[in-house]
């Protein structure tokens, strides 16, 4: 059974349509074009991180019962991507992003902005023939190149400070911690763009930005079947150098979910099979910026709704957990002080938190329904959802997706000179919730619970800007494998997928980045 509807989406198609006509003049004249682009080539090296072998942890008849999510994979029990074994092979690459832009400003406060981008691994796509054979393989690069952004801006519309953005856009709001383009490195960050449309009204001491944006269209295969992004975002400017934001977002997700195969009345009397619309509503208060040589950063979040979507994926027989919901907190603090002394050092530390649970062990009795009960469902594991984070707390375990999870967090940099800059940060991560493994092969309710310490993280950087258009960074990162990320939690992908070693082998990262901007 679906619920929720949501916004009427012709409804508001036209709504926009018809305040774009009444804005917009009969034509505009063109007044100015630039074009400019971006250019970022990452080379990395990982160490004792790829998984040796097939990745395979739990065997599945370990698993008797037991919920595990998409930990599950193939079918054949709980994999990781992650090895923390010297056994494994060293990942190596090199990856260029290309972007190219034009704007063009039009009389009357409007303009159009168009850019193309392009992603591509050195060496997957050499566009030449084949040294072996002659063979002209050109072919496999012909559809590289994709519309990143391409959107229409109206300015002082009615007269008033109110911007309308219409089109494929980036969205950026905050530091970025929950909804951002996924731009910042040096892990492999390489943008994100929304379908969506922007309402901002903007003065001296306030802004507020409204927006809908789709990030899924299923129409007509399902008459609600979309996945859209809404919210409302207002920042505070009245203090010097400090901002105050508070904002609402709204994740909706219509996609039908259907577990199985019993008739539908016998479903609705076991009180199975009954997932409503996925939402996940998240309200939060952001306080930020400096005073003197003190800098700061607070953030905090709570998200709520149904979570159907996750408890679609927990089936350890036929049905999954048609009453997940979003229940979970998530909190960013960071306080800074830089010494009015020679290279400026700055020191800082911070927190964040992201609630996650791990309902994936199970009772004796649980285990005897899983035996003969064909409607067993037990409970899924749902874990906050950072969204669109830009933010990477971990080089190497976070790709802004790590969740249930602690993360405490310090550092510092100086500056030899106006252009370089040089880094310390140190990271320890705890899990939040542990993974009680199986102790015993097909007594899955026999359990031990894990170490919930993953590790520490040290990465060092240097970072030079040669120009202002030009800059490179390089850098060092070690991972002290904890015991907890060696036996294995559930902390990436939201808290969805494991993350454990065949073996407890510290891990290293290094890279170099170079940009331009023209």
């Amino acid at each position: 059974m679906k619920t929720d509807y949501g916004i009427d989406k012709t409804f508001l198609i036209l709504f926009v349509a018809v305040l774009v006509a009444t804005v917009l003049p009969a034509s505009a004249e063109l007044q100015n074009v630039e074009v400019g682009g971006q250019i970022t080539i990452l080379g990395e090296y990982y160490r004792n991180v790829e998984t040796p072998g097939d990745g395979l942890r739990w065997p599945a008849s370990w698993l008797l019962g037991r919920p595990i999510g998409t930990g599950v994979g193939d079918g054949n029990g709980i994999v990781s991507a992650f090895g923390w074994d010297d056994h494994g092979h060293g990942l190596s690459l090199v990856t260029q992003w290309t972007r190219l832009h034009v704007n063009a400003d039009f009389t009357d406060d409007v303009s159009a902005f168009i850019e193309l981008d392009s992603i591509e691994e050195w060496g997957e796509d050499f566009r030449s023939q084949s040294y072996v054979t002659g063979v002209d393989d050109r072919a496999n690069s012909l559809d590289d190149v994709e519309v990143y952004q391409a959107y229409i801006e109206a300015n002082e519309m009615f007269g008033h400070p109110l911007r309308l953005r219409l089109g494929r856009q980036e969205l950026s709001f905050g530091s970025e911690w929950l909804v951002g383009p996924n731009t910042d490195g040096p892990a492999p960050a390489w943008g994100l763009s929304f379908d969506a449309v922007r309402l901002t009204y903007a003065t001296d001491v306030l802004s507020l930005d409204a927006w809908w944006s789709k990030l899924a269209e299923n129409s007509p295969a399902e008459e609600d079947g979309d996945v859209d992004f809404y919210g409302v975002y207002g920042s505070y400017l009245g203090f010097e150098n400090i901002v105050l934001d508070a904002y609402w977002l709204w994740l909706r997700d219509g996609r039908a979910l259907n577990d199985a195969s019993f008739v539908p009345w016998v479903e609705d009397i076991m009180g199975v099979d009954g997932y409503d619309v996925s939402g996940i509503h998240t309200v939060g208060l952001r306080a930020a910026g400096e005073t003197g040589a003190f800098d700061f950063e607070a953030e905090a979040a709570y998200q709520w709704g149904d979570a159907g979507q996750v408890g679609f994926l927990f089936k350890p027989v036929v049905y999954g957990d048609d009453d997940a919901d979003y229940r979970e907190w998530g909190l960013n603090l960071e306080a800074g002080y830089t010494f009015d002394v020679p290279w400026e050092p700055r020191l800082y530390l911070g927190y964040a938190y992201f609630g996650g649970e791990d309902n994936r062990d199970i009772s004796f009795g649980q285990w005897l329904s899983a035996l003969f009960n064909p409607f067993y469902a037990p409970g899924a594991s749902v874990s906050f959802n950072r969204l669109f984070s830009n933010w990477a707390y971990s080089p190497i375990m976070d790709g802004t997706d790590l969740s249930n999870v602690h993360v405490f967090r310090g550092g510092v940099s100086v500056m030899p000179t106006e252009k370089v800059e040089l880094a310390l940060d140190i990271y320890h991560c705890i899990a939040d919730e542990e993974f009680d493994r199986p102790v015993v092969s097909l007594l899955s309710f026999w359990t031990r619970t894990n170490d919930d310490g993953l590790g520490w993280e040290v990465d060092m950087s240097a970072n030079y800007q040669y120009s202002e258009d030009l800059y490179f960074t390089v850098g060092w990162d070690h991972l002290f494998v904890g015991e907890g990320l060696e036996d294995g939690s559930f902390t990436n992908s939201y808290g969805l997928d494991f993350n454990g070693g065949t073996n407890g082998d510290d891990a290293d990262y290094f890279y170099f980045e170079m940009g331009i901007s023209f």
